[in-house]
């Protein structure tokens, strides 16, 4: 599960951190930098440059790194849905949700301890505000989880991208392209084969995920708002918390005594939650966003994998369709995103 177009959020991050770097860079070699003499007659050493294989192997080598990390993301996120999934359809939605931030900002406390500085904030409405969001999709998604396929609700989730599209014209006045307008309804095609709405197999508790997408893209379009304007950790510890807080009650109200082993998995599910981003962001100070976009969707394929393995859940035709429709459109509009954070940070 991607929470709130992680990989975007995480990429604004690194984006608004390599600008700062950068610039300070940039003041500081106009500092530094020796007067060059207009007389000198000796040009400069230069020296070797490494053979072929040598330089194919030093570039490569990092990649390879990054992509590793990039896959333990996505396996962490498959193991998390697997998770929520055999969890939630014993425990109410709500429960869920509650133990899991809770455990998950518990989990994160020794290292905010061990680094004061990232208690500090001064954008509490920020926090609740992203809080009261991630509640309702976080929700949703489990609910989802407990109700349909994870290789449907996986595919049904990659809309967030096409949803933070149409959110952010409407509240950011972004300009949308001809060519993102057509991946939209590509995308809302392929959304209409998973769900099949005009024949009797169509279950309306699907649109749960649908709605836990359009949360999801709501989260993204704030983060776009607030991005580099908070530490990403006080971010994540705040938004956490707070999401426990607020769901303690709705928790209360349905609460059942989990079993020693559903404890367990939440307890794994809380820090899976902050390792998922984790291993993202280390992905991402390796190589940049687009070199690792063609990976992203590797994810469906564990997804299916996982549901056969631990479910017996075999992707109906419908799925499969419709993925070939989501995956393409929302890969799109991805890159393109990340061609205007790229535009933008130049």
């Amino acid at each position: 599960m991607r929470e709130g177009g992680d990989v975007l959020h995480a990429a604004r991050f690194r984006h608004a951190a390599a600008s700062t770097t950068r610039a300070g860079a940039n003041k500081s070699r106009k500092a530094c930098a020796p007067p060059v003499s207009a007389t000198s007659d000796t040009a400069p050493d230069t020296p070797s440059e490494p053979s072929t294989t040598a330089a194919a192997s030093a570039a490569a080598a990092p990649f390879v790194v990054a992509l590793l990390w990039y896959l333990a993301h996505q396996v962490v996120g498959v193991g998390n849905d697997v998770i929520m999934k055999f969890v939630g359809t014993s425990l109410h939605a709500a429960q869920v949700v509650f133990l899991r931030f809770a455990f998950a900002a518990l989990s994160m406390l020794p290292f905010m301890i061990a680094n004061p500085s990232t208690f500090k904030t001064d954008r509490v409405p920020l926090h609740v505000a992203r809080s009261v969001i991630l509640l309702g999709a976080i929700g949703l998604y489990v609910y989802g989880l407990s109700i349909a396929p994870i290789a449907a609700v996986t595919t049904l989730n990659f809309t967030i991208p096409i949803f933070t599209l149409l959110l952010a014209m409407f509240f950011l006045s972004e300009k949308v392209d001809a060519g993102r307008w057509l991946a939209t309804a590509a995308g809302f095609a392929g959304v209409a084969m998973v769900l099949r709405p005009s024949t009797a197999a169509f279950d309306p508790r699907w649109l749960s995920v649908l709605g836990s997408a359009l949360l999801f893209a709501g989260l993204d379009v704030l983060n776009k708002v607030f991005i580099g304007k908070e530490s990403f950790w006080a971010m994540i510890f705040y938004t956490a918390a707070i999401t426990a807080i607020l769901a303690a009650v709705p928790a209360a109200l349905v609460w059942t005594a989990p079993t020693a082993m559903q404890l367990g998995l939440l307890i794994v599910l809380g820090g899976g939650a902050n390792l998922l981003l984790f291993c993202l962001l280390k992905a991402f100070s390796l190589v940049d966003v687009s070199a690792l976009a063609p990976y992203r969707y590797l994810e469906l394929l564990l997804s299916i994998l996982v549901g056969y393995i631990f479910f017996a859940e075999i992707p109906a035709t419908s799925t499969i369709a419709g993925a070939l429709a989501i995956v393409p459109a929302t890969a799109f509009i991805t890159w393109k995103e990340q061609q205007s954070m790229n535009s933008k940070e130049k």
